[in-house]
């Protein structure tokens, strides 16, 4: 493990998968943590730092991992129905023959409690906002993607570009595939009177798929992180927020096993025709990058999980 791998771990704060030991712990409460993990799905236990009673988000993410509850189903205090975007409803619900602007006011609301937009009591949910929010970011800062594009190998190398994407889910999706499209380069030469392109990319639908599963799989309880895309010379990282939940492992990610953290994000993005809730999206993945003689890396890193994808062909 790197330094950068270690310190990432450690600010992140203990979770299902890491776990913090004071210098002179006894060796049977070491113990114990250990066959805990290996009777799991493994963590990391560090030595020489303060154990600390779990806080109120801590809790929340080990719930959503365990899928005892939906974050994306969760109450956003301080919010109502003029939060939402009037113009991306009318879009959305006139698929479904529902001019939803010149509905009354009582069936609006109505409508948006029973697609599970809002709450009982009129405040929007977590996915509400992500999908439909005019600007989600304002009460849901950890929402958005980072995007960092380096001229080398390394985190170390000399930045070319970055930007933070916000705004509704379907606008990050769409935003990001277009900045990475823009950032990679693309040398040619002149053979025979006729240019040719001297690199083989991944086809966009890969990199599209990436950014889909990032954004509705990822753990939204916990509120310190964004969603990053690392664009390096060799490779591009995809880095979630969250751990695979549980019984689902790297191995079964490769042969098309679905999972779902967020059922209202998965809804609507299948909905707009975003995702397929076949479990295919980290299959086709696979083998794109395989078919062209090279392997994707899906690694789990504390509370993160990692997707990397060759970019060198």
């Amino acid at each position: 493990m790197r330094h950068s791998e270690l310190q990432d771990i450690i600010q992140q704060g203990e979770n299902s998968s890491v776990e913090f030991k004071e210098y002179g712990v006894k060796n049977e409460s070491l113990a114990k943590e250990m066959v805990a993990f290996a009777n799991s799905q493994g963590g990391v236990i560090i030595l020489g730092i303060t154990n600390r009673m779990a806080s109120q988000s801590e809790l929340m993410r080990l719930f959503q991992a365990a899928g005892i509850f939906h974050y994306d189903a969760n109450v956003v205090e301080k919010t109502d129905i003029s939060d939402f975007n009037f113009t991306e409803l009318d879009r959305y619900f006139s698929d479904y023959h529902i001019h939803f602007s010149k509905q009354s006011e009582p069936d609006k609301q109505r409508l948006l409690i029973n697609t599970d937009l809002l709450t009982d009591d009129g405040q929007a949910t977590v996915g509400g906002l992500l999908m439909f929010g005019i600007n989600p970011e304002r009460y849901l800062p950890q929402s958005g993607i980072s995007f960092a594009n380096f001229a080398g190998d390394e985190i170390r190398s000399e930045l070319i570009d970055k930007q933070n994407v916000s705004g509704p889910l379907p606008f990050i999706v769409d935003r990001t595939l277009a900045i990475i499209k823009s950032s990679l380069p693309v040398p040619s030469e002149i053979k025979g009177g006729k240019r040719e392109n001297l690199r083989v990319y991944p086809p966009m639908k890969v990199f599209r798929e990436l950014i889909v599963n990032a954004c509705v799989h990822r753990n939204y309880a916990i509120v310190g992180s964004k969603i990053r895309i690392l664009m390096f010379r060799d490779r591009i990282e995809f880095i979630s927020p969250g751990r695979l939940p549980n019984t689902v492992t790297i191995e079964k990610l490769k042969v098309g096993v679905s999972y779902s953290s967020n059922q209202i994000l998965l809804k609507f993005m299948d909905n707009l025709g975003y995702v397929e809730r076949l479990g295919r999206g980290f299959h086709k993945v696979y083998y794109e990058i395989k078919n062209l003689g090279k392997e994707v890396i899906f690694k789990e890193l504390g509370e993160e999980f990692r997707v990397i994808v060759p970019i060198i062909f």
